[in-house]
């Protein structure tokens, strides 16, 4: 079960946007991630709750901020409620798509696992909902995700396959890659690993 830390940070401007304190692993059904994030000064912000099937399609997605918070699931395309902690204002939202993102690392793994690339094999469109932090505002994005070189590397532990992946936004063609180990994010913009207390786990 890997666990550790993420640093988070804006990809344009580099600012410190805080730190993402995670645990992941595979399961008889699919995949589930958890975690805490926190603010640059270390005042906790907000957790993640992410569980996919074994086909890697969301079963259960549970975004929290300190004044928003998301629940959703894929359900003819995705379903979500966005909602304040009294639940006055709360509203429901679906869009035929067949997963979630944000900004999150477990997004991009996420959708990693749903697309089950090959190298060298051609770029897939794909149509994702995005919540967007603090508030969670609900956006589809498209993206072409290509998996551009698969490279396994020798460690104390064993082989480790490092994936790499090209990934463009289809509104604005900004392109960007992605460097994934199993279910553990190594590199990716805004993002980078911290820490990790064990190996990743490897997806079958």
């Amino acid at each position: 079960m890997p666990r550790g830390r993420y640093s988070l940070h804006d990809p344009h401007d580099h600012t410190p946007l805080g730190e993402e304190h995670f645990q992941c692993a595979p399961g008889p059904s699919g995949w589930r991630y958890v975690s805490r994030t926190f603010t640059p000064s270390g005042n906790p912000s907000g957790t993640v709750d992410l569980a996919l099937d074994d086909l890697g399609r969301p079963l259960r997605l549970e975004l929290r901020t300190a004044d928003w918070q998301i629940r959703g699931a894929a359900l003819e395309g995705v379903t979500w409620v966005r909602t304040d902690p009294t639940g006055e204002q709360a509203t429901e939202g679906s869009v035929r798509a067949p997963a979630f993102t944000g900004t999150s690392p477990a997004f991009l793994v996420a959708t990693a696992r749903l697309l089950r690339l090959q190298p060298g094999s051609p770029a897939v469109r794909i149509r994702l909902v995005a919540f967007t932090e603090p508030v969670l505002a609900p956006r589809t994005v498209d993206q072409s995700w290509a998996l551009v070189d698969s490279e396994a590397h020798t460690t104390d532990n064993g082989p480790l396959v490092v994936d790499t992946y090209q990934v463009s936004a289809l509104d604005t063609g900004e392109q960007h890659t992605v460097h994934l180990a199993g279910d553990v994010v190594l590199a990716a913009p805004g993002i980078e690993l911290e820490e990790l207390e064990t190996p990743p786990s490897s997806f079958s």
